[in-house]
């Protein structure tokens, strides 16, 4: 029911009040808690919880986690609808799957973080931390044997095998600006078939057990090594950088900021070989990821 100009007014400040603190309550969560999300692989599920326990024990916030959440999409949309507070995006990501910029040619780190930090705060409101220090790019993948086999050492080389082989890649790969029909172009691939769609977890176990002959996996993950598989060389430099960082609510920000200090603390801190290892541990051999994010915690930033 309408009330009276004046009513009206009063009613809309009210509303906005109200829908700002419900925001902030959803964001931070019941008693203040501060509520951290992660994408649905391993990584993501390893640096929410390395987050969520610095906040924890610089700032002693209660930390609410929300893991394995979804895919990108389902991130963001998480964290500018306030259901969540932070999460650990890639620069390259960013850049390419959210702003929906084209994969820059061969541009450097710095210039594509300035770009997602200065348009995420002017179209989302939402605040990049300082990366992590180390880059997950795709990393297009083989078996040992048949790189081996065919010479195949640089992604331009599958050019010669691919109308013979069976290409398996998650489905957000398959759709991203900077994913499947991207690379194809840029390297005049053309497999035997479209490529298989299926659950990024499953695609290294698919190349192993050989269900497929190529995957796009993280050069991060600890299955590539476990596996004796080899990632190709990007020599046409398609893929721009994935550098990890927290990506925050500005008003979580004004609500507590020590936790910008607190998640600096960990800019430059990870090294590529550093989450190979964390990642190995979790995947290969299935250490908790709250124990693994504890030890290297009070190793790295004691």
């Amino acid at each position: 029911m309408r009330g009276g100009r004046a009513d009206g007014r009063t009613g809309g400040r009210w509303l906005a009040v109200a829908g700002t603190a419900l925001l902030l309550a959803a964001a931070c969560g019941r008693r203040d808690r501060v509520v951290v999300g992660a994408k649905n692989f391993t990584e993501s599920d390893l640096l929410a919880e390395i987050v969520a326990q610095q906040i924890e024990r610089r700032t002693h916030l209660p930390v609410e986690r929300r893991l394995h959440l979804g895919g990108t999409f389902v991130c963001h949309e998480a964290i500018t609808s306030g259901r969540i507070a932070l999460y650990v995006e890639y620069t390259g990501t960013a850049y390419t799957a959210v702003l929906k910029r084209p994969p820059p040619p061969i541009a450097g780190a710095e210039s594509v973080y300035a770009t997602v930090v200065r348009d995420y705060a002017q179209r989302f409101g939402l605040v990049w931390g300082k990366p992590f220090g180390f880059d997950n790019t795709f990393a297009i993948t083989v078996r040992r044997r048949d790189a081996e086999r065919y010479g195949l050492r640089r992604i331009s080389d599958l050019a010669r095998v691919a109308p013979r082989w069976k290409a398996g890649f998650g489905y957000e790969f398959l759709e991203r600006a900077d994913g499947f029909r991207g690379l194809a172009r840029a390297y005049g691939l053309a497999f035997a078939a479209p490529p298989t769609a299926m659950d990024l977890g499953l695609t290294y176990r698919a190349l192993a057990d050989g269900n497929v002959d190529v995957i796009a996996g993280n050069s991060t993950d600890g299955q590539i090594e476990a596996l004796d598989l080899v990632a190709l060389e990007d020599d046409r430099h398609y893929f721009p950088p994935y550098q990890a960082a927290p990506v925050m609510r500005a008003g979580l920000l004004r609500l507590h900021p020590a936790i910008g200090p607190a998640l600096d603390e960990l800019a430059g801190k990870i090294s590529d070989a550093d989450m190979r290892r964390l990642n190995a541990e979790a995947d290969v051999r299935h250490r908790d990821i709250a124990t693994l994010a504890r030890d290297w915690l009070h190793a790295a930033l004691p």
